[in-house]
């Protein structure tokens, strides 16, 4: 008789839209007051690297240890699912276009954060416009 193989298949997880997006928000709120994602670790008793996780929404975050983030990062736990993509306060479905959520993954991305910061630090409110007007002609340049 011949000799059987078997290949391996490898499925690679997709992280669900709504865990990224509650990762994304626990990571934005964690940045804004300057915490480490150690910090966020040692206050809940996990490591930095199931932190990372939770941020990426590689890993769903299950609803008491949202609740923890909730009380060490001082905001509500709706905080968490605002700007999510699909639903609006109510639960209805927003329309499509609407959805701000790319704001709160940028804000949350290190370069996002890096930027504002950098640009909170310019006092002088006609410096800042004239940059904001830069980066939009900048971005109309370089468009799809």
């Amino acid at each position: 008789m011949g000799k059987t193989t078997f290949k391996t298949v490898v499925v690679k997880k997709v992280p669900n839209p709504t865990d990224k997006h509650v990762g994304s928000r626990v990571r934005l709120r964690r940045t804004t007051l300057g915490k480490s994602q150690s910090w966020l670790a040692d206050a809940v008793g996990l490591t930095f690297q199931q932190i990372q996780k939770y941020e990426k929404g590689t890993n769903r975050i299950g609803s008491s240890r949202l609740q923890q983030f909730s009380n060490l990062l001082d905001v509500p736990v709706s905080f968490f699912f605002e700007e999510a993509r699909g639903a609006s306060s109510r639960g209805k479905v927003s329309a499509p276009g609407l959805s701000t959520a790319y704001v709160s993954e940028f804000a949350s991305s290190s370069d996002g954060l890096a930027l504002i910061k950098a640009f909170m630090h310019i006092k002088d409110a006609k410096l800042r416009r004239g940059i904001s007007k830069l980066v939009e002609q900048i971005a109309d340049r370089h468009k799809d």
